[in-house]
């Protein structure tokens, strides 16, 4: 019974885990929008004063 209950509490820490994996991943993700969204408006005032 101690032995399935263990199971039990590790199988929570491995979900917990990934939730914190999915976590990071769509923060990296939103970081690149940004980066993107930046850069475009880098250019575009680039372009603006070039142009």
């Amino acid at each position: 019974e101690r032995k399935r209950e263990r199971e039990r509490e590790r199988e929570r820490e491995r979900e917990r885990e990934r939730e914190r994996n999915r976590e990071r991943e769509r923060e990296r993700e939103r970081e690149r929008e940004r980066e993107r969204e930046r850069e475009r408006e880098r250019t575009r005032k680039q372009e603006l004063e070039h142009g």
